[in-house]
């Protein structure tokens, strides 16, 4: 017990420098997380190519391929959250009255500290949140060159370092991480093929709802759904609440703001705990607990970006965890699927 407890120990304060490494050095491992999830995505692709074209060609039409994928999501979120955007500025009064209606309904009830609060949060503060979400957005240029770089070099060398795991150069433990990353390409694949069927599901019963219920942006809305929807948690919630915002202004009235509120939850719960885990079945199953606590801890580590990649990342460890006998308890217990019988 005393040999076991100083291994979990060791464990732990490994997984906390191991935390803090990741934290300081997130501008150079961010992209490379990121490029090795491309990489396990567009793998097959240019695995398909290369048997009747040479590697270049090869890789040059697979990252052709990818770029436009990505454009096309990077368009849509520029296009969604821009229309919002444009609505937010054209309706400034509308916002402004409401805070000021919140503040006195506050004030009214004792709430002093209202008062200054509509002062710091109004319609300004929004605008100027807007835009600094819009300068982050531009940031994330040169963080998308050097994604590109490292996935570029990645798949010129990944064939040859496939053939020497293979080939048993690394031993057995080299086999078994070939065979770990593997089922984990496998496991991403599905995975983003899952939360791109349920994305677009819940972006299509968001534009639908909000179409019916006579909302300004119905369009835009279900674009935004569908591009949150990739981000587990946190997108769906900003994807609630940003229509029921608009809404109040749009109608100047709470009803309508709450029943636009319940109606967006019921899209999300329907698509998040009935549908999703329908299609995704148990070769994906995730602790729930974990996969919040990935969530927020990319997010912590290195915000939307870090969120979106947090469940894969725990996705690739726990399916090298599956590899190794000792390290295979940490894989069954943090699973979503339930014990095995008997």
């Amino acid at each position: 017990m005393g040999g076991r407890g100083l291994s979990v120990m060791i464990g732990i304060g490994c997984a906390i420098l191991i935390a803090g490494a990741v934290y300081l050095g997130g501008d150079l491992i961010a992209p490379v997380a990121f490029a090795l999830f491309i990489m396990a995505l567009v793998w097959p692709l240019q695995a398909r190519l290369q048997r009747r074209m040479p590697q270049l060609l090869a890789l040059l039409l697979t990252l052709i391929v990818t770029l436009v994928v990505l454009a096309g999501l990077f368009s849509l979120t520029l296009w969604g959250f821009g229309k919002a955007a444009q609505w937010l500025i054209a309706n400034a009064g509308r916002f402004q009255t409401l805070y000021a209606e919140a503040a006195g309904w506050l004030e009214g009830h004792g709430l002093i500290i209202a008062g200054s609060m509509v002062e710091t949060f109004n319609v300004g503060w929004m605008i100027r949140f807007l835009q600094s979400a819009a300068a982050r957005v531009n940031g994330m240029l040169g963080f998308a060159v050097l994604t590109g770089i490292y996935v570029m070099l990645g798949l010129l060398e990944i064939d040859v370092i496939r053939r020497k795991l293979a080939a048993g150069e690394a031993g057995e433990n080299g086999r078994r991480v070939l065979a770990a990353c593997t089922e984990t390409g496998a496991k991403l694949r599905r995975y983003m093929g899952v939360r791109t069927v349920v994305s677009l599901c819940t972006g299509l019963a968001v534009w639908g709802f909000a179409t019916l219920a006579g909302l300004d942006l119905a369009i835009a809305w279900g674009v935004i759904a569908f591009v949150l929807n990739y981000i587990p948690f946190i997108g769906p919630l900003l994807a609630t609440l940003m229509p029921t915002l608009f809404t109040m202004a749009q109608f100047e009235s709470w009803q309508m703001a709450i029943a636009v509120f319940a109606g967006m939850n019921i899209i999300q719960f329907l698509s998040g705990s009935y549908i999703e885990p329908r299609i995704a079945g148990r070769a994906l199953a995730v602790s729930p607990f974990i996969v919040l606590l990935a969530v927020f801890v990319g997010a912590f580590m290195w915000g939307l970006a870090g969120a979106f990649i947090g469940v894969p990342i725990v996705i690739a460890a726990l399916t090298l965890c599956e590899q190794f006998e000792d390290s295979r308890w940490v894989a069954r217990l943090l699973s979503g699927a339930p014990p095995a019988a008997g």
